[in-house]
């Protein structure tokens, strides 16, 4: 019988490079080799959620700063990144674990979460209360402002959240290499 998680939260800038590099290989094998370079740098420079379980990582997220622009708006966004669960551990309750950490750290210092939600996440979020983003999605580029139809969008609304945020309207990240969303 495994125990509960035991979650905590850790800067990048905590966690030595043993911790990284158990980290990323952790991230590596949870996303079954699917886990690239740009994917590993996403994660970075944010808020680390870390589970254990028996003392062994057992899930991870990290929250990392974005600027988002919803309809006319821009919002400073908490944008998650990097969700994994230890394949021996899904459907244990370590997600669930996670997520409660990644809201505290979102709702708390954030005008909204935002997350790129995998078809296997997806149910995962909207049960918690993360909504589906309905408007059109989009990214600006080096080349301007591209649209990105085949994203799913998953916000979770702040006490900072702008009144009237209409999630029909166009969403708007920020440029970076790699999965734009």
């Amino acid at each position: 019988m495994t125990s509960s998680p035991h979650v905590r939260s850790a800067p990048t800038a905590d966690l030595d490079a043993d911790a990284r590099t158990a980290l990323r290989a952790f991230l590596d094998a949870a996303y079954d080799g699917r886990f690239g370079d740009e994917d590993w740098s996403h994660a970075l420079g944010g808020v680390h959620v870390l589970a254990t379980v028996d003392g062994r990582l057992a899930g991870h997220a990290a929250v990392v700063q974005r600027q988002l622009v919803a309809g006319a708006r821009t919002v400073r966004a908490g944008f998650v990144e990097a969700v994994a669960t230890a394949a021996t551990l899904r459907r244990r309750g370590v997600g669930s674990a996670v997520m409660a950490e990644v809201e505290r750290l979102v709702t708390g210092g954030h005008e909204l979460g935002a997350l790129s939600a995998s078809d296997e996440g997806a149910a995962l979020y909207a049960a918690r209360g993360w909504l589906p983003w309905a408007g059109p999605l989009a990214a600006l580029t080096p080349d301007g402002v591209v649209p990105t139809p085949d994203e799913a969008v998953f916000v979770l609304p702040t006490p900072a959240t702008p009144p009237g945020l209409d999630t029909s309207a166009r969403l708007v990240c920020d440029w970076r290499r790699g999965d734009l969303w």
